[in-house]
């Protein structure tokens, strides 16, 4: 596949390679070690419902953070020779966080390490995500994205995969090594050595794959550069949500039903972990099953691109609504660990596809010159995505429900998605593009 890209389009595909990497650590090994440093019944320790909680919280300031700073680093990256300055700031403070992450030795120190990491993390993705429109063009932006996705996906099982065996081979897996006075096995890796492995190779890699995007990147679209850069970004924040909010109906119906339907799948990736490990499921076999689903990820994500070839994107998209929303209700079934296994299938399918394929429709839908403006507003609702759907986890396992029914409540976000891509579909694209 790699053959037919051009090298600014590698280049772009490869930072999705590794950020991807930090992205399955995020979803599979970090709310392991995060409740491991957390429940117990020491001094400052809390139960594993508070726990489940207290992390769908974290993740919920990272979207209202990444809300207020990415429209506006946005529109000031959209200045000329700008956007490769903020992009390369916020990986190198996202790799240094997730480094640092490895270090922490309580839970509250890794939270709010955890969380700022992710606040940089989003805010590389904002930049990122508006370098599409630079590297290819309209008729070849699926396809490109896609592929972001799907070699994002095989890419990341590398490094993961040896933060698996370090995870395997430490004293939290409880697998292998000496038995204590207790009777359980105390792990081969000492101490936190396994969980400072997992995040330091995660961190090198997502470095190194970064470069090639770093070296060739060039912006070619822009707008000129303002005095006052900070005060200029939020008037032309002010006049581009007053335009879509009056004029450009087709943009304002897909970010009202992207905000619904990646919430939804934000959430589900977030918290998959916690999903199993609520229900008392083996941790390892939950995160073995989520190493598979990055290969039946890998394959879905071709399988849409190849796809996006012959359709149009947003009939795409309905489908993979659609199958989010079956992986809802089915949740409701969850008992074993095989039933957790079928989910994590389903959600492999679609996950990649439906991620990649509204990053190709909005950036065909806005105008080039302003794109990081645009992903800025885009980014509140995508790749900090999970603050209403967190919320509403959180609030069910408070209240005392079960989380089979808290994911099913997820369902909801998806019809109503649907209906507003629907909407915005009959809707005319302000830039006059005939490929949406």
């Amino acid at each position: 596949m790699f053959k037919n890209l051009t090298k600014s389009e590698k280049a772009w595909v490869l930072y999705d390679v590794g950020n991807s990497a930090f992205t399955m650590l995020a979803c599979s090994l970090i709310p392991i070690w995060f409740k491991s440093l957390a429940i117990g019944d020491g001094p400052g320790q809390i139960n594993g419902d508070q726990a489940t909680a207290y992390y769908s919280i974290a993740i919920a300031v990272v979207t209202i953070v990444v809300a207020l700073l990415g429209p506006v680093l946005g529109a000031i990256a959209d200045h000329k020779d700008t956007k490769k300055i903020f992009f390369t700031t916020s990986v190198a403070l996202g790799v240094t966080g997730c480094i640092l992450n490895g270090f922490a030795a309580g839970w509250v120190a890794f939270i709010v390490i955890y969380v700022l990491t992710r606040i940089c993390y989003a805010s590389s993705l904002t930049f990122y995500d508006s370098m599409l429109n630079d590297v290819t063009n309209d008729e070849r932006m699926d396809q490109v994205s896609s592929y972001g996705y799907a070699w994002g996906y095989i890419g990341s099982c590398i490094p993961f995969t040896v933060a698996l065996v370090a995870y395997v081979l430490g004293p939290d897996a409880h697998m292998l090594g000496p038995v204590n006075e207790a009777g359980v096995k105390m792990g081969i890796l000492p101490g936190n050595l396994s969980k400072i492995i997992g995040f330091a190779v995660t961190g090198i890699w997502w470095f190194l794959v970064t470069i090639p995007l770093i070296k060739n990147y060039k912006q070619v679209n822009y707008v000129e550069k303002e005095k006052g850069a900070v005060g200029a970004a939020f008037r032309r924040i002010g006049r581009t949500l007053k335009n879509i909010a009056v004029h450009d109906k087709k943009v304002l119906f897909f970010l009202l039903a992207f905000f619904l339907y990646i919430d939804g799948v934000g959430t589900i990736i977030d918290n998959c972990i916690n999903i199993g490990t609520d229900l008392g499921l083996d941790t390892v076999g939950q995160v073995i099953f989520l190493l598979a689903t990055q290969v039946v990820a890998w394959v879905g994500s071709l399988v849409f691109a190849s796809l996006s070839k012959k359709h149009k994107t947003v009939p795409l998209i309905l489908v993979c609504i659609v199958g989010y929303f079956c992986v809802c209700l089915y949740a409701l079934t969850l008992k074993t660990i095989w039933h957790f296994g079928i989910l994590a299938f389903g959600v492999g399918c679609f996950q990649g596809s439906i991620q990649s394929l509204s990053r190709s429709y909005y950036s065909k839908i806005i105008p080039p010159e302003n794109s990081g403006e645009y992903f800025g507003i885009y980014d509140i609702f995508a790749k900090g995505a999970s603050f209403l759907g967190s919320a509403v986890i959180a609030w069910v396992k408070l209240a005392g429900g079960t989380i089979n029914i808290a994911v099913a409540s997820l369902a909801v976000f998806f019809a109503l998605g649907f209906v507003l891509l629907k909407i915005s579909d009959r809707q005319k694209a302000a830039n006059g593009n005939p490929f949406v």
